[in-house]
């Protein structure tokens, strides 16, 4: 099997610096969201990692360093598809046509702004409360999880932004081989324990409860819900993990 979505998907989830030979046809494009999962369990691997140099600061540092590098090496892909989905959502008053319109614009209003904060402040505290209690779990569940439901949604719900690059995934996704994928993360998430089967179980309740939101104000998913989605699913990781350890 060619790994070349492989390197599909890490240029489009992360910063690191990968090279394409040439532009990615359809069918790779959509079987990019195959290894989806596997970049989030890199992203989570590489901040375990992280986190041993900087056990001797303390945990609000700790965290903030953390939480930088969490940011950067995702390139804020999904933050700014929280902002736009929060000015959209807000704007449009429930209105599918007008929500979508104040989606596709590239300007990030206030509302948007307030959602960053509000949840990056969420994981920087939760992260903080994580590391002092030495759970390093929730590093690596978080982004993993999020990148698992991202593509659990695509498969699941009909993608209303008709162009780019997302209609191009989800036309081409292999739909026979997709739902084996999820289902073997999902069992490998099982194996870290209760924390890993408590945090599947929050993030497939929210994923249910976020696609019938979508469905009732869009009729379906678009790339900016999709990232929204992941970056409510980390936070939601680590606000359970770390009221569990409390």
């Amino acid at each position: 099997m060619s790994l070349f979505p492989l390197l599909v998907a890490l240029q489009f989830l992360t910063r690191l610096p990968v090279l394409l030979s040439r532009m990615p046809t359809p069918d790779e494009s959509g079987r990019s969201l195959l290894w989806y999962p596997t970049v989030g369990l890199a992203l989570g691997a590489f901040l375990v990692l992280l986190q041993d140099p900087l056990n001797h600061l303390s945990p609000s540092l700790q965290a903030a360093l953390l939480l930088s590098f969490w940011v950067w090496i995702s390139g804020g892909l999904h933050l700014d598809g929280l902002a736009d989905m929060t000015d959209a959502w807000v704007g449009g008053h429930g209105d599918s046509e007008r929500t979508l319109a104040i989606m596709k614009d590239p300007n990030c209003g206030p509302m948007g702004v307030l959602s960053l904060v509000l949840v990056l402040l969420v994981k920087f505290a939760a992260l903080a409360s994580l590391v002092a209690v030495e759970q390093w779990i929730g590093l690596l569940l978080a982004p993993w999880l999020g990148r698992w439901v991202l593509p659990l949604l695509l498969y699941s719900t009909r993608y209303v932004r008709a162009g780019g690059m997302g209609q191009v995934m989800v036309e081409n996704m292999p739909r026979f081989w997709l739902p084996a994928i999820l289902l073997l993360h999902g069992l490998a998430m099982l194996a870290v324990g209760m924390q890993g089967a408590l945090a599947i179980l929050c993030i497939c309740v929210l994923g249910w409860c976020w696609r019938r939101v979508l469905i009732r104000r869009l009729g379906g998913t678009t790339g900016d819900t999709a990232g929204a989605l992941v970056e409510i699913s980390e936070c939601l990781v680590l606000v359970m993990l770390a009221f569990l350890t409390a």
